[in-house]
Parts: structure tokens; sequence; C-alpha cells
């Protein structure tokens, strides 16, 4: 059976790539969202999110009338779930909520026939497609009638568009045959390795490959705090020590956000408290450092407040969760900033990548330059890089928790 329509559920960071991807290989693309607004700005051949070449590509597939965007799901050969799962609220250790996963196939029963495909592409505890397959499986069909595989998404935002395509894909069926279906599919438009393996095993990887990094992380991050009791420049250190063969240490940050590193070991966690105590600890210890920021802003601010005889003007530069993107998600930059605001000094921001935010001013560098009295680097954006920028930066008092002057 020759696959020709796709229906992609969720259009946000990944969905919305990825319906555009399969949208420019010649597919029929229905993309789903409850959003109405993002619907419509599809639709118009515009994007919601800031992510380099993505609004030229929307534009041209969209314009084709190769990819559409509906509120409700469509007919399809291929559905393919990227719908989030965030946690539960109130735990102290926070659990998955799949429950707009479940939602989601419950909406595609109804359009299912014998031959279809249906991908879950969101980020799952172990287990997830199982109850996904269970689901389908429970309304008639028998085994294989439906091909049902866990496909997670790797992409570092800022080159999503050409990561979902080179990358290589780990393809994980709930059967031999649905891994084998669903990995011919995803060569159709990805050039890099499409490997077959099984649902667990693929739901386990997406997990472990950002508990990785984040563990890494936590490192360097605690390695920056026992550096500045001691007076060393973290940055130098870490140039030093990785020139050692088998040495390669992390840049230490405000701590670790967005919807991949800072979430996923939580969901081996939640699954196994008793078998994943460094996992735990990493995130503690990168959460802490988001906290250890705050409290030596905090410090420097009221020392400033007792020579100037008022609270000083905090201007804090980027609060999205990595450098270069608008993303919010999980930021620990965003946190620092809300923190400072509760504790009522005066904060201005620089965030070049978004044009508005309902908390807090935002203001452009070059117009508060010479009027504040603290600057403080919480995002490594390519605006700070600027050699003028750092020039005069570095004649104030600045505090760099990410490394931008180095």
């Amino acid at each position: 059976m020759k696959l020709k329509q796709i229906s992609v559920i969720g259009l946000g960071y990944i969905g919305l790539p990825t319906a555009a991807v399969l949208a420019k290989n010649g597919y029929s693309v229905s993309g789903v969202d409850l959003d109405e607004h993002i619907v419509s700005t599809i639709n118009d051949g515009k994007i919601h999110i800031v992510e380099p070449d993505l609004d030229k590509l929307v534009s041209s597939v969209v314009s084709s009338g190769h990819l559409k965007a509906y509120s409700e799901v469509q007919p399809s050969d291929v559905y393919m779930i990227c719908v989030p799962t965030p946690f539960h609220i109130g735990n102290a250790i926070p659990e998955p909520n799949i429950d707009f996963v479940l939602e989601a196939t419950q909406a595609i029963i109804p359009l299912l026939k014998i031959g279809d495909m249906v991908i879950l592409e969101s980020t799952s505890p172990v287990g997830t497609t199982e109850k996904v397959g269970n689901l389908i499986n429970e309304t008639g069909f028998s085994k294989d009638d439906i091909k049902i595989a866990y496909c997670p998404e790797r992409v570092l935002p800022g080159k999503i568009v050409t990561e979902l395509i080179e990358n290589d894909r780990v393809i994980g069926g709930i059967s031999p045959l649905s891994s084998k279906s669903v990995a011919k599919f995803y060569r159709t438009f990805v050039s890099g390795n499409v490997i077959e393996s099984d649902s667990k095993t693929a739901e386990m990887c997406k997990l472990v490959e950002n508990s990785f990094r984040d563990v890494n992380i936590a490192f360097a991050n605690e390695l920056s705090i026992l550096c500045d009791k001691e007076g060393i420049n973290v940055w130098n250190l870490i140039k030093l020590a990785n020139r050692h063969p088998r040495v390669n240490i992390l840049q230490p940050g405000t701590g670790v956000g967005g919807h991949c590193i800072a979430v996923d070991p939580w969901f081996i966690v939640s699954k196994d408290r008793e078998n994943s105590k460094l996992i735990k600890m990493a995130r503690k210890i990168n959460n802490n450092k988001t906290d250890w920021v705050i409290n030596k802003i905090t410090s420097k601010a009221n020392e400033l407040a007792e020579v100037l005889n008022r609270k000083p003007t905090i201007i804090c530069l980027g609060v999205s969760f990595k450098a270069d993107i608008d993303d919010l998600r999980e930021s620990p930059a965003l946190g620092v900033v809300n923190s400072l605001l509760d504790k009522n000094f005066h904060v201005e921001v620089v965030e070049p990548n978004i044009e508005k935010h309902p908390n807090f001013k935002l203001v452009k560098l070059e117009e508060v330059l010479d009027n504040a009295d603290l600057f403080v680097i919480l995002v490594k954006h390519r605006q700070f890089n600027e050699q003028l920028i750092q020039k005069k930066l570095m004649e104030k008092n600045v505090m760099d928790f990410c490394g931008a002057l180095i």
C-alpha cells in the first residue's frame, strides 16, 4: 500500500518542522493542533515559533498545497503523534503525564483502517507505545493490522529542519513488522541511518540520551561553584583540563532548561527511584545551580544598594533556555529574572529573540549600556559576543554566568 496522506498531531517545535519536511518530500500532510491561532497562522503560510529556515519552508509547502492545518484529525495513512507530555503538578518527584498522547490516540482510532501506521514521537516514559497499541487493538484490530512504533526526535533547536533529515533515527515497533514498516517510511525523508529496534528500547534511548547530557552538565555546573569559592576562573580551567586527550568537560551555565534535558531524566527517575540515584542527583545539582546564581546576584545587588543608597538597576541578558533561540520552556534564566522581580529589584531584560513578555520590560542593550548599575549575562546569545559590546560590558559591573566574555 502506497502511503500518501499523513496527519501530524501537535504543531509545536517538533510537529511543525516534521510536517513541513514531510510536505517538502511530496506527501500530503494535515497538521493538527487544538490552538486555532496556530492553525490559522500556518494556513497563512507563517509560523508561530522561531526556527531558522522553517518560515520559508512552511510558506513554500502551504503555497504548494502539500501542507494544511486543521483543528481536528483528518483521515490519513500515517498518524504521527507529536503532542506535549508535561508533568503532573505538585509531586515531589515529577511524573510524566501522557494524557495528551492517549487523547490523540483516541481521536485517531475512529479513522483507522488496516495498513495504517501510528507513530509516537512525543517524549514518553517506557511502556507508553505499548499503551497506545493496546488502546488501538482493543477496538478490534488484529496484531499488525496497524503498524505502531515509537521514534524519538533528537534535534537541536536552531538546527531542527536540518537535523530532522540528517540525524540517525531509532524506530521502536511493538512488533518486528511494525519496526520494519515504519523504518521504511522514515527512510523516504531521512538521510541519516534509520535503525530498527523495539518500542521500550527506543523510548529508553530518548531518555538516556538527554540524561547523559544532564549528568555531564551537572559536573560542569558543580565545578563552577567549586571554582568560584576558590577564586579560580572555571572557563580557563576547563580549557586546560580539556587538553587531556580523554577529557571533554562541558560548559557550565545558569542551569539547565528546555523541553528535553531538563525534563527527560525525571521520566527515568519517576519509573525507578531506587536505581536512578545519579540521574536524580544530576537533576538536583542543575536545579540548584539556578538558585546559586540567584543568590550571587542578590548578594551583589545588595552590596551595590549600600553604595548607591538605592536599589540598583539590574539588566539581565538573555532569558531563553539556550543561545540564539526564542524558546523559554524550563528556562533557568527566566527563573532567575522572575526571582529577582519577586525580590522587588528593578530589573530590565535584553532578549533579542522575543518581542515582548508579560512579566518584565524588554530593552535593547545599546539603550542601557551607559545607565544600568549591574549587568547579568545569563544566556550566551551571539549579540553579546560582539567585540564592541564586550568591551563596554567589561567596563561595567558585570556578572557572567555563561562564559560570554571569555
